[in-house]
């Protein structure tokens, strides 16, 4: 496959991630499609997977699997004029900025710190 192609492909994922993103925002969107999608937009733009990629192979295609899947999931989840709203509002935004990026990986980071905090608290304070 030519690097166009995956770079088309590339684009076509950030732009459904935002679209999925606008859509656990959205009213018309139930609950458990908000919280898979949250999920999903989350893993797909933190920088922390469950399976490292320095792992030969399997730490690729995690990523490569993991976030198309939970994508379709929650694609089939939302309803389809919730969907098609969001999609032509995340194809009009600039899906590639790097503040935004930026922003959004500050985030998940200052989520998994406070987490790993909490992880830590609780088991010092099991064998204190």
């Amino acid at each position: 496959m030519d690097s166009d192609k995956w770079k088309e492909r590339t684009a076509r994922l950030k732009t459904e991630t935002y679209a999925l993103y606008l859509a656990a925002r959205h009213p018309g969107t139930p609950w458990y499609a908000k919280v898979l999608a949250v999920a999903v937009v989350g893993y797909a733009l933190s920088p922390i997977d469950f399976i490292p990629d320095f792992i030969p192979v399997l730490g690729l295609l995690d990523d490569l699997v993991i976030v198309p899947v939970g994508l379709a999931l929650c694609i089939k989840m939302v309803p389809r004029d919730v969907m098609d709203e969001c999609h032509e509002k995340a194809a009009e935004a600039v899906v590639g900025s790097f503040r935004a990026a930026g922003v959004a990986t500050a985030i998940i980071i200052v989520v998994w710190l406070l987490l790993l905090g909490l992880v830590t608290f609780l088991v010092i304070r099991a064998f204190s």
